[in-house]
């Protein structure tokens, strides 16, 4: 707890003391350190300052200030303590918990994308988080939890980025969580086989005076091709521990958590803090700017953030910066020295300020490399360059791209065929079982019309899905995927897009809302704006199933190429939608291409593995959550009201035939019995037709039927805003499947229409599926891609443009679809 979140009256023991330099000096001077009870005497009437009572004494802090202290209550203590509680806490009980709390480090994992934080992060951890060869794949901090020597580690894994300067929104984003979450220790993860490049970012940590540990990953990459690093001196000359590590691996990393617990508790001999000298011109501004910004009463901000690091980067004309500063008292005196600082420093030297001091952080950085780097010969870049010559040529490029492609969604039909109908088996097996040995009742339709048609009419799917995800993760792990980004970057520039566009439009093959996320890569807002609202136009994994289901059924001559020319529409929505909004609602200026081409690299089976299955357990837990939920309630939605209002007595007729059959020839028996299961269907559509469920559908019918579309496939269009793969769990409690041992693609083959104009045609003829599948490949996305598009776009009105325009453009295309198909079927 912080000592900010205590009221009045309440007491707490100090267990660590954040914050940085002037601050914590100032504040440990005081009496505020670890073991020391503190007492909230009163706050002041606009909530600030508060009072506190410490060491007998009286004293006063901000809300900012005392949120910078943590505390362990008596509440906090009983839940720590639990096993020994024996009814009251005393003062040593509470001292006991602070030591035993002050033995947690936070820690934030920083380094450039595709250094290796987040297999180091799972590594250590145990956690499964996505691990890719190409920038961007962390999008959002991750958090785990684990303990090592005594001590529980906190450990946060942040975006990539290459610098802290406020260009992209990761970089924005870990800027404000170093300095508001205040960390104890920054873990940089940096690639050791690109360490000049890598240390950039390095040397901004140093300029923030935050307490650093170097983890050189990849280390056993810079052995392999031979070259020499002095890791230690370099550590000595920069004041930053570096330990080597290897990540996928698990080498180093407890020598590495060995070294935070040291720089923790200031046992470490390298760490020391260290100004990187910019040079007599720009230290004179610096510390013309650093002056005003320390002002006493500007600790608001100095306590979070290093007034070199603030002078620093308003040279450097940062944005964000003007923003924090603009919370100093004498905020205006201090942008008006910047400004006449940047005119006499690019006035002197001749250079914009800017790259003034990007040069000097750049000369550090070569000094410090030549003293402790010896080059060998790498031949794993040759490799590269040699495998691109190929993979990126100008012309076996894109051949080479769209075969991938199609073996992709081929191999997801074909080689999914065989366990698809093994699980098929399987779950019939089960709803006959239970169909012979269950008493009839509602309960019983439940179960077996209900959860088992219905789930298990999705489940079947689960080797499609893995199929699909084990190509996404050999491309994105092999570091195929940044090529395919560089190849498209013409192709995506002439629709008014940026290359790095291409890897979250791709990723949205898998699921669209981690792909939405990940377009927060995308500098320029107008293309990142873009590339959200063109995203649902990539067939996510949860449409697969229904294309699966509706290809097998309708087209099963050749469904892989089918199943390739569905994601080939929806790729040529997303050029078209971009080329018309580009020129419309998102008009802006060219943002260079600039994105990292790493070294190719074998995948691993256990990083493979890991990644199928994380996607396979995914949809296994929908399958026990929001599809069970929406199965249950469209089997209760269709099966209520029982008291229908039938066109005929059924059965009255069902039993007439009934009895006649017994006193028949074989040849008129089998007359009747298909009388009779004629009589039964035609009952049972009536109750669907008369249900709940059966009025949505009647009441929406009208707008769908120039789509070719009954009131079934409405239903389930309308289930799918939940989920997409409820389309299908739907379909299979609307048509029964499961009776007499049909299954679903039956009875979509044999379907008929059984009112309107169309009577006994066929429901899903060959123009109608294919409108069907158009309708699904381009209408409203799930619900959860919405809620992430509200999220990153920071308003409801994309998000609500996004539902609007996705329906309208699919009620059109279906439309034109099966119009234009019956023609040519019939």
């Amino acid at each position: 707890m912080k000592l900010s979140d205590l009221q009045n009256g309440e007491s707490g023991i100090i267990t660590k003391v954040m914050g940085r330099g002037a601050f914590r000096k100032r504040i440990t001077e005081m009496g505020f350190v670890r073991g020391k009870k503190v007492l909230v005497i009163k706050n002041a009437p606009l909530r600030d300052p508060i009072e506190y009572n410490i060491m007998g004494y009286n004293v006063s802090l901000r809300h900012s200030e005392a949120s910078l202290i943590e505390v362990v209550t008596k509440d906090e203590a009983i839940n720590l303590n639990f096993e020994s509680f024996n009814g009251t806490i005393t003062e040593e009980d509470l001292r006991v918990s602070a030591k035993v709390m002050g033995r947690t480090i936070n820690v934030a994992l920083v380094g450039n994308p595709n250094a290796g934080k987040t297999t180091l992060f799972n590594f250590a951890s145990g956690s499964n988080e996505r691990v890719g060869n190409y920038s961007g794949v962390t999008v959002d901090s991750k958090e785990a939890h684990f303990k090592h020597k005594g001590y529980l580690f906190n450990i946060t894994d942040l975006p990539g980025t290459y610098s802290l300067t406020a260009y992209t929104p990761e970089e924005i984003f870990v800027r404000s969580f170093i300095a508001e979450s205040v960390p104890d220790i920054i873990i940089n993860v940096v690639d050791a086989s690109n360490l000049e490049r890598n240390l950039y970012l390095t040397t901004q940590l140093i300029d923030m005076d935050v307490k650093v540990i170097l983890a050189l990953n990849m280390y056993d990459e810079l052995e392999r091709h031979g070259d020499k690093f002095d890791y230690q001196s370099m550590g000595k000359m920069v004041g930053i521990p570096i330990v080597p590590t290897v990540g996928s691996k698990g080498k180093g990393i407890s020598e590495l958590f060995d070294t935070a617990i040291n720089v923790f508790i200031d046992k470490d001999k390298t760490t020391r803090h260290v100004h990187i000298n910019y040079g007599r011109e720009v230290e004179q501004s610096v510390a013309a700017i650093q002056k005003l910004i320390k002002n006493p009463e500007n600790s608001e901000v100095t306590d979070k953030y290093s007034s070199r690091f603030l002078s620093i980067k308003l040279l450097e004309k940062d944005k964000h910066s003007k923003k924090i500063v603009s919370r100093c008292v004498n905020s205006t005196s201090i942008l008006e020295t910047a400004a006449r600082e940047i005119i006499r420093l690019e006035a002197n030297l001749g250079e914009d300020s800017e790259t003034v001091i990007t040069d000097a952080k750049y000369g550090f950085i070569a000094g410090a490399h030549k003293e402790t780097f010896k080059a060998g010969v790498h031949t794993r870049r040759r490799g590269t360059e040699v495998i691109d010559t190929f993979l990126t040529h100008k012309l076996f490029g894109f051949p080479i791209f769209i075969f991938f492609m199609w073996l992709m969604f081929y191999s997801t039909f074909t080689l999914g065929h065989y366990p698809m109908v093994w699980i098929e088996n399987g779950v019939a097996l089960i709803s006959n079982l239970l169909r012979d040995y269950m008493t009839d009742g509602a309960f019983k339709d439940l179960l077996i019309g209900g959860i088992i048609d219905g789930v298990g009419s999705v489940i079947v799917f689960l080797p499609n899905i893995l199929i699909l995800f084990f190509f996404i993760s050999v491309l994105e792990d092999t570091g195929y995927m940044a090529r395919a980004a560089f190849i498209m970057d013409k192709l995506m520039h002439k629709i008014g897009l940026h290359g790095k566009s291409f890897i979250p439009l791709i990723m949205g093959f898998g699921c669209n809302v981690p792909a939405i996320m990940s377009t927060r890569t995308i500098e320029n807002r107008n293309n990142r704006l873009l590339t959200m609202l063109i995203n649902p136009f990539m067939s996510c994994s949860a449409r697969l199933p229904i294309y699966l289901l509706i290809i097998g059924a309708i087209f099963p001559a050749h469904p892989g190429t089918v199943l390739f020319a569905v994601y080939l529409i929806g790729i040529s929505m997303a050029i078209g939608a971009a080329l018309v909004f580009k020129k419309t609602l998102f008009r802006s200026e060219e943002v260079p291409f600039v994105m990292e081409l790493p070294p190719y690299r074998i995948p691993t089976v256990r990083s493979t593995v890991k990644h199928m299955w994380l996607k396979g357990s995914q949809y296994l837990r929908k399958m026990g959550g929001v599809i069970l939920v929406a199965v249950i309630l469209i089997w209760a939605l269709e099966y209520y009201p029982k008291n229908a209002n039938y066109t005929k007595p059924y059965d009255k007729l069902i039993a007439e035939k009934s009895a006649q059959v017994n006193q028949s020839s074989q040849r008129i028996t089998d007359s009747l019995t298909l009388e009779i299961r004629t009589l039964e269907v035609m009952k049972a559509s009536e109750q669907q037709a008369n249900s709940y469920l059966g009025r949505v559908g009647k009441f929406i019918e009208p707008a769908i039927a120039p789509l070719g579309f009954d009131w079934k496939m409405g239903v389930s269009l309308l289930s799918g805003v939940a989920a997409k793969e409820i389309v299908v769990s739907t379909l299979a409690v609307l048509y029964q499947a499961g009776d007499d041992n049909e299954s679903l693609t039956a009875k979509i083959q044999t379907e008929r229409h059984s009112s309107g104009s169309r009577v006994g045609q066929l429901v899903f003829s060959p123009a109608a599926a294919a409108a069907f599948l158009i309708f699904i490949l381009i209408y409203f996305p799930c619900v959860a891609v919405i809620a992430a598009i509200k999220k990153e776009s920071g308003s409801w009105k994309w998000a609500l443009f996004t539902i609007g325009y996705t329906t309208g453009l699919a009620w059109v295309l279906a439309f034109i679809t099966f119009q234009v198909g019956t023609l040519f079927w019939g």
